[in-house]
């Protein structure tokens, strides 16, 4: 696996970046304030729909957590964009036996509390309207190599235009308490239900 890299000077650029092109690129981003123990790291788990995901999800953390931020990514975005690494990236090749130590190291990041660490559990870009999110059974191991201290974040990424030229999007966020003996089924159910709520709540928007 490839591990994040650390630059302060690139970082504190980026971070400046990715807030300007998002305010530049959508007519507002929003999402709901929530509650959370500083003293705990976060796993957030995310729909992964769009390019931005990633980007909207790193200003997120930045507005509402505050955490060191790291997220999981293909071996080809680690290596084709080359900045991604000094944002917290580490890369994941689900063809490969360092497949696992990936999982093992983004587990043992849950044992800091400064970290947040990012998932996309559905592996790959699905559409903003599908019914149902699928997790991987990777989710699993990594949740077992840690040391089960962290906080759940479900996070649901919508998009609209409306009557804008430019769209809006939205990040509905809710905390889940898991047990300490929870399962992949479980935690699927528990983030569907978050999904579904959120997108019956985006589709009663009107302008």
């Amino acid at each position: 696996m490839l591990r994040p890299r650390q630059n302060k000077l690139i970082y504190n650029f980026f971070a400046w970046y990715i807030n300007r092109i998002i305010k530049s690129d959508f007519k507002q981003f929003k999402f709901n304030k929530v509650e959370f123990d500083a003293g705990r790291s976060i796993l957030l788990l995310a729909n992964h729909f769009s390019w931005w995901d990633g980007f909207i999800l790193f200003q997120l953390n930045r507005l509402c957590f505050g955490k060191k931020f790291h997220v999981m990514i293909t071996e080809d975005n680690y290596r084709n964009v080359w900045f991604l690494k000094y944002l917290g990236g580490f890369s994941v090749n689900t063809k490969s036996r360092s497949m696992m130590e990936t999982l093992e190291y983004a587990g043992k990041l849950l044992n800091d509390p400064q970290n947040l660490v990012l998932i996309f559990p559905q592996g790959k870009l699905y559409s903003n309207h599908v019914d149902d999110i699928d997790l991987q059974k990777g989710l699993m191991n990594l949740i077992n190599m840690s040391s089960k201290k962290f906080q759940y974040f479900f996070a649901a990424l919508f998009a609209d235009y409306f009557e804008h030229r430019k769209p809006s999007v939205t990040c509905y966020l809710q905390e889940w308490e898991g047990a300490e003996f929870t399962s992949l089924q479980l935690i699927k159910s528990a983030y569907n239900k978050h999904y579904e709520a959120s997108r019956q709540q985006q589709a009663v928007i009107t302008v």
